[in-house]
């Protein structure tokens, strides 16, 4: 592209210096024709002698003719063969005044005048030939080194951007081998390509995240769904080999359905986290009065509860609402309701309350017991972990309620002391930290 630009620079600026020559010749000898056809005609060989007498640098022609074509005055001879009128051209002449010079190429114009007579008039193109050479020459110097600082620059840009594609396409060839770890190198001080190669090892980074999350759950998937399949399969095998009547073989089907509704309960559950990981019901956000669904998750709970021994206490007050899925967070302070049930004291009670901090709106969910420890705190939020093996449950209860306050873009926090949990929600939601 520099050496095509340089190259039409070059040919415009030519044909401007040329057009510019013939436009001054072309203008001089219109002049010199206007001049003759106002000058009385007895008059036009006294002006014609004067004005080749000012010529110094002799580069002008200037001659009268009559009607037969025979000189009446000036320096040229004899007029062209078959020349035009009223337009310049190019013509060899015979000069009358120039010793030793037979012939010139000179620009001409042929001029009638009113009584019959003709003028011709031109310019020697020896000066203008010799502007043009000087003008070429300067452009030809003018161009080879532009010319070559354009292919340089060229090349180097080229072979540059040949690395680059090629560190970029041999990257992909090792991940497209499995090599998930590989990344692009990025200088401290990175251009546009610096800083497309940071952005391509960011999603390598979520990609290779994502792969590592999918192989992590998929093996727990498998880990988890081994112990209850080899359970219901030796509880068949055994009812089939030991039923011996109706009942017992009823037994052995409740059995069996007992744990098909738990392997059920588990597939349902990750399928409900990975719809609120693809944030797909944003869609059905409307604002939501959270202390009214406190009350509702309170007076929900309240039976299983006393069936416990357990008080649920609501400490609820009015709070701004916020925008969301009620549903969703109903389903977040019930899983929160039923993990406090489960692992506090019994008989005991579990507190629900809606406070304000800052901005913030917190809702906590807190019992009598001592909460999880502080370094299990990162693990209970992933897929099945389970603090105690003493309850029953897969793990998954604190991972859909982290789900959903992250598509919610709320935060889920643990008291630095104690087992209250709480949804942080509002403008404070994505300050990190633990409650007080």
């Amino acid at each position: 592209m520099l050496v095509l630009q340089s190259l039409v620079l070059a040919a415009v600026f030519w044909v401007l210096a040329n057009d510019h020559h013939r436009r001054a010749i072309d203008h001089q000898l219109t002049d010199d024709c206007t001049f003759f056809r106002l000058t009385p005609a007895e008059e036009r060989a006294e002006e014609l002698r004067e004005k080749l007498d000012r010529d110094i640098h002799r580069d002008r022609f200037l001659a009268l003719f009559d009607r037969d074509g025979r000189r009446i005055a000036g320096n040229v001879a004899r007029l062209p063969d078959g020349a035009p009128t009223r337009e310049s051209f190019v013509a060899t002449i015979t000069p009358t005044e120039l010793p030793g010079k037979h012939s010139d190429d000179a620009r001409v114009m042929i001029c009638p005048l009113p009584d019959g007579t003709a003028l011709l008039t031109g310019a020697d193109l020896d000066d203008m030939e010799a502007a043009l050479a000087l003008v070429g020459r300067s452009l030809v110097l003018g161009l080879l080194p532009g010319l070559g600082v354009a292919i340089l620059f060229g090349l180097v840009a080229g072979r540059r951007a040949a690395r680059q594609v090629d560190a970029v396409r041999q990257l992909s060839e090792r991940i497209i081998k499995g090599d998930l770890a590989q990344r692009l190198p990025v200088p401290p001080s990175p251009d546009s390509f610096g800083l497309l190669c940071a952005h391509i090892n960011t999603m390598l980074d979520r990609i290779q995240l994502l792969v590592a999350d999918v192989r992590g759950i998929g093996d727990d998937i498998a880990h988890q769904l081994r112990t209850p399949v080899t359970r219901l399969r030796a509880r068949v095998e055994r009812g089939i080999r030991d039923a011996t009547d109706r009942d017992a073989a009823v037994a052995v089907l409740e059995g069996s359905l007992v744990d098909i509704d738990k392997l059920l309960g588990i597939v349902a559950a990750l399928l409900r986290i990975r719809e609120l990981e693809d944030h797909a019901r944003r869609s059905r956000f409307a604002p939501v009065d959270l202390a009214a669904l406190v009350e509702d998750a309170i007076d929900l709970h309240r039976p299983i509860a006393e069936d416990r021994g357990i008080v649920l206490v609501g400490a609820t007050r009015r709070v701004p609402p916020v925008e969301g899925d009620a549903s969703l967070l109903m389903e977040a302070v019930a899983n929160l309701i039923d993990n406090a049930m489960k692992f506090g004291p019994a008989p005991g009670s579990v507190t629900i309350s809606l406070t304000r901090q800052g901005s913030a709106t917190l809702l906590t969910v807190a019992d009598e017991g001592a909460g999880v420890p502080a370094a299990e705190r990162t693990m209970v939020l992933q897929r099945f972990y389970r603090g105690r093996h003493d309850q029953a449950g897969v793990g998954l209860g604190l991972s859909l309620v982290k789900a959903i306050a992250d598509l919610h873009g709320f935060t889920l926090r643990f008291a630095t002391a104690g087992s209250a949990v709480s949804i942080v929600c509002g403008a404070d939601a994505t300050q990190g930290g633990h409650l007080d």
